[in-house]
């Protein structure tokens, strides 16, 4: 009888302890990660993790980690490995990403190699999106690009594959500055 309420509660336990670490371990919260693990790390949401450099009073940079509203495709819970940072060209350190290093030789030819092309999928899904976002279709991009990512950019803007800029109208654009009133205390 002793034997088999120790059974019992051994069995609880462990379940307890299964279902614990299933939760700890699921579960990315980009605020919780350090300045080395937050660039292109995918919070358990599916969020995207942006790095963010605050300076205190005293001078002293702090590296934060926050939930950014920009959405991955299909993928959640991601860090991403040292292999894809290396093979794609990026930086563990990047405060902000921006389609213009899609402009840059270097970057375009690691980021469209066989290495992170095909085995990193969380990169590509952001620098796809990105590209889309200025109107260049990634693939395209990376298939005209060969040995000069410039030639293959002025390529693909002159064959109409890059979205047109908005068109302004003819009347210029008047901005009306109110006063800002202090409240009455």
């Amino acid at each position: 009888m002793v034997a088999s309420f120790h059974s019992f509660t051994f069995t609880i336990v462990a379940c307890a302890l299964v279902f614990c670490v299933q939760v700890t371990l699921g579960s990315i919260t980009c605020e919780n990660l350090n300045k080395d693990s937050c660039a292109f790390a995918i919070s358990s949401t599916g969020k995207r993790c942006a790095l963010e450099k605050h300076l205190r009073r005293s001078g002293e940079e702090v590296y934060t980690c926050k939930t950014s509203e920009i959405e991955a495709d299909k993928l959640k819970d991601w860090i991403e490995t040292d292999q894809c940072i290396q093979a794609c060209g990026v930086d563990r350190n990047t405060l902000g990403i921006s389609s213009d290093s899609l402009l840059e030789c270097h970057f375009t030819q690691k980021l469209c190699s066989p290495q992170c092309y095909k085995h990193c999928p969380n990169i590509i899904d952001l620098y796809f999106n990105l590209a889309a976002g200025e109107g260049i279709y990634l693939p395209r991009l990376c298939e005209e690009q060969g040995g000069n990512a410039r030639r293959g950019m002025v390529e693909i803007k002159r064959s109409g594959i890059v979205a047109p800029a908005p068109e302004l109208g003819p009347e210029p654009v008047n901005f009306m500055i109110t006063p800002t009133i202090a409240p009455a205390l």
